[in-house]
């Protein structure tokens, strides 16, 4: 009897093994504080805590795969990928393409210089700035400021390398990434106010899927909504962003 009992909770254990989700996420690991990689060759940062939460409502496995910042979408249409978290703006163009969840983080963007260099937006005409190729930064410079020329880069640290070097005249990113470069440097200054045009910012960050599964969606918004009524989501927002 002991050993028919002991067989059927194996039985059981396989089974929930079995079943149990997995998530694949992709992101671009060079956007500190939203996903980076550490001394340990590990992905960390906001975003990986919180699909990490999220996982553990929806009892699935959460697995990071680092991939350049352009290519997440096109790997979520041709399926590579389940889910793409990576301070992807939520905007209309890209809803055409992919599906997203519920906003996680209200963003903003800033234009950020070596100090004295620029003076203000308006005297960014004329000049270069640096962008990730693929993101709504680089959107926005080529839709709405004439004059001004995007520098695409593969990731942010090339652009900020760059601008030191004195090769582009200013970095246009996230305010909450391009603020965590000012705790490392104390020679850069912010090239006017924030933008918050909500064509290109403004309306938050989201989770990507593929178009055709909702499902996901779903499951990660209402688990997005638990980790924001337990507490869960506030202690990891105070982690990153409490000081």
């Amino acid at each position: 009897m002991k050993k028919i009992l002991l067989a059927s909770l194996i039985g059981l254990a396989a089974t929930h093994a079995v079943a149990q989700e997995e998530i694949k996420f992709a992101m671009e690991a060079t956007y500190a504080p939203f996903e980076y990689v550490d001394e340990n060759n590990e992905i960390q940062g906001f975003d990986v805590d919180l699909a990490n939460a999220l996982c553990d409502v929806i009892d699935a496995k959460c697995s990071f795969h680092n991939q350049p910042f352009d290519s997440l979408i096109p790997a979520l249409k041709f399926r590579r990928y389940d889910a793409a978290i990576s301070g992807i703006d939520i905007t209309e163009q890209r809803l055409q393409a992919v599906n997203f969840t519920d906003a996680y983080y209200d963003n903003s963007a800033a234009f950020v210089s070596l100090k004295d260099k620029v003076a203000s937006q308006e005297a960014l005409k004329g000049k270069r700035v640096g962008v990730q190729n693929g993101s709504t930064h680089q959107s926005y410079l080529t839709d709405e400021m004439v004059g001004v020329t995007a520098v695409p880069y593969a990731s942010y640290q090339d652009a900020f390398i760059d601008m030191q070097n004195g090769r582009i005249d200013s970095v246009f990113g996230d305010t909450a990434v391009v603020a965590e470069w000012f705790k490392k440097n104390d020679n850069l200054a912010y090239v006017g106010d924030q933008v918050t045009n909500t064509e290109y910012f403004g309306n938050g960050f989201g989770i990507a899927t593929n178009k055709d599964n909702q499902e996901l969606v779903d499951k990660l918004n209402a688990a997005l909504k638990t980790v924001k009524e337990n507490g869960q989501y506030q202690q990891i927002f105070d982690k990153y962003f409490g000081e």
